[in-house]
């Protein structure tokens, strides 16, 4: 569980790093086991799976580990959903940039308010291009100007105009393996290029109260309009906990 103290730094600074939980080496092994099958069938996800869930449900089994569900529901409530979860891995020397963005410029949920579980494969360092945050940028609960940027070497394609943050306010978010970070969806953030001879794989749990709707015809329009590179509409939604308060999220498996 977090501490009211974490609570605390994540409702102020946007992110949290728990002091008190990391998966075990067994289960970070099976991760990168199963993420390494995942690779062997479908090579053009080698540096970044946006939606695995959609290739092998298995990876569910790490989603529903209990203290992460109980981390999550003390900063998003009891009633939430996971909507996604994507891999993240920076292969040695050729890892490519993830641009400063918040992830509600990409998601299809409205009202935008999630949680997002980063989980370390490998260490997560400056050297091999860790996650980096501009603290407390998610308090004005609203979406900075973004800008499309095809350029070479991205992850993503939606950049937050420079004019909108100051970089000087960056956190590196330097993880060991088996260690998580959890953000909110308006926090901004992105991280560097993988320079070292090190892989840094991560796998992020996207959950969403759901209080709020998880719009399909809302992903379809995103994905034309900002020639995004995954089409959100076909993700299962699976309810972890609790009831749906909105009454409008559609549960039904999708293969």
């Amino acid at each position: 569980m977090l501490t009211p103290q974490e609570i605390a730094h994540y409702n102020e600074h946007g992110y949290v790093v728990p002091a008190g939980f990391r998966f075990p080496m067994e289960a970070i092994e099976e991760i990168r086991g199963a993420h390494a099958r995942l690779v062997a069938r479908l090579p053009q996800f080698a540096d970044y799976c946006p939606m695995v869930l959609a290739h092998d449900t298995g990876f569910l089994n790490w989603a529903r580990t209990p203290a992460v569900l109980d981390m999550v529901e003390q900063v998003i409530g009891p009633d939430f959903a996971l909507w996604n979860s994507s891999f993240f891995a920076k292969p040695a020397f050729k890892g490519s940039r993830t641009p400063w963005h918040q992830d509600g410029e990409y998601w299809p949920i409205r009202p935008l308010a999630t949680c997002t579980v980063w989980i370390a494969c490998d260490a997560s360092t400056p050297e091999n291009g860790c996650l980096r945050v501009i603290r407390g940028s998610h308090r004005r609960k609203a979406l900075y100007r973004h800008n499309r940027n095809d350029g070479p070497g991205l992850a993503l394609n939606q950049e937050i105009d420079r004019a909108e943050y100051d970089e000087k306010d960056a956190v590196d978010i330097v993880l060991q393996p088996g260690q998580v970070s959890l953000h909110d969806v308006y926090l901004v953030h992105g991280s560097e290029p993988n320079r070292s001879p090190n892989p840094r794989r991560g796998m992020t749990l996207r959950f969403m109260p759901t209080s709020s709707v998880f719009d399909r015809e809302l992903a379809t329009s995103m994905f034309h309009s900002k020639k995004l590179g995954a089409n959100h509409a076909d993700r299962t939604v699976y309810l972890m906990r609790g009831r749906d308060l909105s009454g409008g999220n559609d549960f039904r498996v999708r293969l």
